[in-house]
């Protein structure tokens, strides 16, 4: 039963991908024409993005843009320019449920037909981008967060990682 509904939703993804290559994800319409991935913008939303928790970085040369939750360090990570960078300060990642699925495959790409970077979800796009869930004071309203959950905070106007202890906010 697993397999089918990831089938149902890779499926759906490649049909989206294919006449408009943008996604809408628990809402009706995407915001705006530069737009690959959208989601839940109301502002009760406290639904946020988990990054893939890794047990150290992950093996070859990662695309510029991947990000992470490296629970070898209980830290985000985000790879540009050849290198690993912290977004967060060491976390706790004892929550953290080892993924034990022994499905394999390239993952979902979404803004182009094939895309170039190995990952779980790939957005790839000349000329669109990701907009991230948007939570208004996630240290606040989002009352169990998981570590490696990424969103935009409203009300702050920043960029919020939750690395399994606390909120970290880059502007």
């Amino acid at each position: 039963m697993k397999h089918i509904k990831n089938i149902s939703i890779a499926l759906t993804l490649v049909v989206f991908n294919t006449f408009y290559a943008q996604v809408a994800i628990e809402k009706e319409t995407v915001d705006g024409r530069s737009t690959v991935l959208d989601f839940n913008s109301t502002p009760s939303n406290t639904k946020g993005l988990i990054l893939p928790a890794t047990q150290g970085l992950p093996t070859g040369t990662p695309a510029n843009g991947t990000f992470i939750f490296d629970a070898s360090d209980d830290q985000v990570k985000v790879y540009e320019n050849n290198t690993w960078r912290s977004l967060s300060d060491t976390g706790n990642g004892s929550t953290v449920v080892a993924n034990s699925s022994d499905e394999t495959g390239n993952g979902v790409v979404i803004g182009t037909p094939a895309g170039s970077a190995d990952g779980i979800l790939v957005l790839e796009s000349p000329d669109k981008a990701m907009i991230l869930p948007k939570i208004s004071s996630p240290h606040l309203n989002v009352k169990n967060p998981y570590p490696g959950m990424i969103c935009y905070d409203t009300a702050s106007k920043t960029f919020a990682v939750f690395d399994g202890m606390v909120w970290n906010y880059w502007k």
